[in-house]
């Protein structure tokens, strides 16, 4: 690591890392997201056992192997982080856990079993979640004490360029099955995948490359007030959990929603896995609508801190599965219902996703120790495994001998709404009394005994 910057760059402007990075981020993004689009089908239309012939998943089988498969890719980022901060650092993680990633890509091109299957996701899930904080805890150590005012920003660049490639990868990704089978269809992500992990070496001498903490760590970790600010972040965590365990299923269940619907849009009968390509295209449009429109003016009426961000996103996830749970209930009176009622429920759920995963990035970053930055990050990912677990289970749970599920119709939908708004409720007052930290990279508290430790801000007392 001599040979790397292990500071920031002083300077006001962008770093100069920063392009590599959002780049290696935009091709990873269409890599995980364009299989990720077509599992569901996949499972379910185009899965074979050892001797050759079809044995699809049915749709409950599929949905609990779908967000399990979630689940574990959301919960590899502590052990990436714990590689990272304690004895790697995030650059030498990123570049070998990367390899694996790359090979269960091509596991699932060449293997339609479900041995194929098996091995492919556990790679996938190993390598997108081993390396996701580091990447995300990476570009914002690029950051230091002059040009930190940037760090919204590149979050939000950051943010845009994982939708970017998901919204490409999801249109092109569920064609490319339809037409030419599962080979093809899993191997391009796994080509973007090797093209990812290129592009991030080829912006190696650019980075700063911060140093792993060593035994330090563990030191931060458990002494005050690292552990404490850990400890509220995790509690945040969970709230932030039930917002995926509904988020996650435009996935799966709305997928199989989809299926039921009429998608003649735009002159275009759009295949099921397609719809949820709209997310993305969202995603793009409210990112800068937020910053530069929505934020600024509910700003000049009432103080919209992170916290209040994430409470209303959470009311905007209970709406759209009532709309869900609306469309499901005229569906099975034999209603003939266009796409575009789902769309509806896609707007409300991607506008809390910004407001929920958007704010989170930069949030807990922020609020992150310096040398635990890459394990802070790997707490917020976790609400996304812990999400995706809780939809997992209530799938596997609602199963009948037959993998049939005995909660049908609008009832499934209604169930996860109620837990929304339970969750809503019991947010608001855990924020109530959350206090605010703030720690930058290059950053020294001139009192502390260790030069490398980080300064913080005083701390602020949140408003949810």
């Amino acid at each position: 690591m001599a040979e790397y910057r292990t500071l920031p760059e002083d300077t006001q402007r962008m770093p100069s890392g920063v392009p590599y990075i959002v780049g290696n981020e935009l091709a990873e993004r269409f890599s995980f997201y364009g299989m990720r689009a077509i599992l569901i089908v996949f499972m379910t239309t185009h899965l074979h056992d050892a001797s050759g012939a079809l044995a699809p998943m049915t749709p409950e089988q599929a949905k609990t192997a779908f967000h399990t498969f979630g689940m574990t890719a959301y919960f590899m980022p502590l052990l990436g982080a714990v590689l990272s901060d304690a004895w790697l650092g995030k650059y030498r993680t990123i570049m070998i856990i990367s390899l694996g990633y790359c090979l269960g890509h091509a596991a699932l091109a060449v293997d339609d079993t479900r041995l194929g299957l098996f091995v492919g996701l556990t790679l996938i899930a190993v390598g997108a979640g081993g390396i996701k904080p580091c990447v995300s805890a990476h570009v914002g150590d690029q950051f230091g004490p002059r040009n930190q005012h940037l760090l919204e920003r590149v979050f939000g660049w950051f943010y845009f360029s994982i939708n970017l490639g998901s919204f490409a990868s999801q249109l092109l990704i569920p064609v490319l099955l339809h037409r030419s089978g599962p080979a093809l269809a899993f191997g391009i992500p796994g080509v973007l995948m090797g093209l990812a992990t290129l592009v991030f070496w080829l912006g190696r001498n650019r980075f700063a490359h911060i140093p792993p903490a060593g035994t330090g760590f563990m030191r931060e970790l458990i002494h005050e007030p690292g552990r404490s600010l850990v400890l509220r972040l995790l509690a945040l965590t969970c709230f932030i959990s039930m917002f995926w365990a509904l988020s996650e299923q435009h996935g799966s269940a709305w997928v199989l929603q989809a299926e039921r619907m009429d998608r003649n849009l735009f002159g275009v009968t759009w295949l099921p896995s397609q719809i949820q390509a709209i997310n993305p295209v969202l995603v793009l449009t409210f990112i800068p609508l937020t910053s530069y429109v929505i934020y600024p003016a509910v700003g000049r009426v009432v103080r919209l801190t992170a916290l209040r961000k994430i409470g209303i996103g959470f009311l905007f996830t209970a709406a759209a599965f009532t709309i869900s749970a609306f469309i499901e209930a005229r569906l099975d009176a034999g209603a003939h219902l266009h796409i575009l009622w789902q769309l509806a429920a896609y707007v409300l759920m991607t506008f809390a996703e910004v407001l929920i995963y958007g704010t989170g990035l930069e949030f807990f970053y922020s609020q992150a120790p310096n040398r635990l930055k890459s394990f802070v990050m790997a707490i917020f990912l976790l609400s996304i495994s812990i999400g995706n677990g809780v939809a997992a289970l209530v799938n596997l749970l609602i199963q009948d001998e037959h993998g049939h599920s005995r909660i049908t119709g609008a009832s499934y939908y209604l169930t996860f709404a109620a837990l929304m708004l339970l969750t809503c409720a019991l947010f608001s007052l855990y924020a109530r009394g959350f206090r605010e930290h703030r720690f930058i990279q290059g950053a020294v508290d001139p009192g502390a005994d260790d030069p490398h430790r980080p300064a913080n801000h005083e701390p602020e007392a949140a408003r949810p």
